[in-house]
């Protein structure tokens, strides 16, 4: 069962800048994440939504190869590809999956200017090594869906009170 944290950060790029180490530690096999987003609060007030993953890209590509695949069996080949393309990136641009997009707003709307927020949808992890690989950007555990217990010893681990 996949867990959701959200952590936030006393700067605008912080997040982005975690997200960038999170990435490293999946390369390690030490996280594994089924999504993630960033947000950033201005100085002018306005939250901004950045999604770790494009789903049009990937519905396109998906698209484009069975598109192509459909057309060469009818010898149509191009129109089979662009239809397919077109097909599958509209699917991606409407498909929500993952981390909900109200709440990531919601929770963006509620951190101050200048701050960021960090939302980790994590499949599995191995929690001590991903603890020590991100303790160094002081993050705050603003949200889970962790047990009380659990969130209690991640606030912990990161020296919130």
């Amino acid at each position: 069962m996949s867990q959701l944290v959200v952590l936030k950060f006393d700067k605008e790029g912080t997040a982005q800048e975690v997200l960038g180490e999170v990435g490293a530690l999946q390369k390690q096999n030490l996280i594994t994440l089924e999504d993630a987003a960033t947000v950033t609060r201005q100085a002018d007030g306005k939250p901004k939504v950045k999604q770790a993953t494009s789903l049009v890209g990937a519905g396109a590509l998906g698209g484009a190869f069975w598109g192509m695949l459909i057309g060469l069996l009818f010898f149509m080949p191009f129109l089979g590809l662009a239809a397919g393309a077109l097909g599958g990136a509209l699917g991606g641009k409407f498909e929500d999956i993952g981390i909900d997009d109200d709440f990531i707003k919601q929770v963006g709307s509620s951190i101050q200017p200048g701050q960021s927020a960090l939302f980790l949808l994590i499949r599995e992890a191995t929690p001590d090594r991903v603890i020590e690989a991100l303790k160094q950007y002081h993050p705050e555990v603003i949200h889970s869906s962790l047990t009380a217990e659990q969130e209690a010893k991640l606030k912990d681990a990161f020296g919130q009170a």
